[in-house]
């Protein structure tokens, strides 16, 4: 019996896009349209995961409602927190790559294109980093929160696979690889990009940053006052993970092809 977003004589889904949403019912239709439309842009099989966190808005009732030729899945997370959500939506898929990015889509999706064409060429990895030299980045943020961003990617960056920002909210993996890594995912809170990228360089993978167009948008869930003292507990949990070594060897999976002529691999730069 085919899943919800899954018709019976659909084609399986080449590429799987995780977006986990918390209250997000005034944000999500636009960044649900601009993520549907780029991924029929692409011309390959394609499924959203939207991940509800808890919403007592009507997030739920969007996603439900949501029609298009892109399939669109709703997952109910029970477990509060954006790590819960992300690990339960990438354990729910079933496609060779895998990937997740935030409902506002602050992140530009163009920038899929460049990490499509990576993935398909063997780098297992794909970040959207904010701190490459090539990202042009709209950031309004405050100077205590930029300079906090700033300690926490320099705190994590040996634990990351070597990049200058694991947070920005733009990540694509095998699927294999990130299914694997998410079931070892432990963090349920804000710093959990920082142990999943662990999990998997501790697997073998390299992680590849990339430039992005990133506009800051309202409407963010973080605050410094209210969530900095969970992120410290967990950066010093992740720290004792990263402490008992790199798991069993294993054999990264190799990249299924794809088709769309816009996907060629292109030079990354400095990280």
């Amino acid at each position: 019996m085919p899943s919800p977003g899954h018709p019976a004589d659909s084609p399986a889904a080449l590429l799987e896009v995780v977006v986990p949403a918390y209250n997000e019912a005034g944000r999500l239709p636009t960044g649900l349209s601009l993520l549907c439309d780029k991924l029929l842009a692409l011309d390959l099989p394609a499924t959203v995961l939207v991940v509800d966190n808890g919403s007592t808005d009507a997030t739920a009732d969007i996603v439900r409602r949501w029609s298009g030729p892109v399939p669109v899945r709703l997952l109910h997370c029970a477990r509060r927190g954006k790590g819960a959500a992300v690990r339960h939506g990438l354990l729910a898929t079933r496609a060779s790559y895998v990937g997740f990015c935030d409902a506002d889509m602050a992140t530009g999706l163009d920038a899929l294109d460049r990490a499509l064409g990576l993935l398909s060429g063997g780098h297992p990895v794909v970040v959207g980093s904010r701190r490459h030299p090539d990202s042009d980045v709209e950031d309004h943020s405050s100077l205590l929160r930029k300079v906090g961003a700033l300690a926490f990617n320099r705190a994590v960056r040996d634990i990351g696979g070597g990049i200058a920002d694991t947070q920005c909210g733009f990540k694509f993996f095998l699927g294999p690889l990130v299914r694997a890594a998410a079931a070892d995912l432990r963090t349920a809170g804000f710093a959990f990009d920082a142990e999943l990228l662990m999990h998997c360089v501790r697997r073998g993978a390299d992680v590849t940053a990339i430039p992005v167009v990133w506009r800051d948008m309202p409407g963010t869930t973080f605050s410094l006052r209210r969530h900095s003292g969970a992120v410290l507990r967990e950066l010093s949990e992740i720290r004792m993970m990263h402490r008992r070594g790199p798991v069993r060897p294993a054999t990264l999976p190799a990249p299924a092809p794809v088709a769309a002529p816009a996907l060629a691999e292109t030079q990354t730069g400095p990280v």
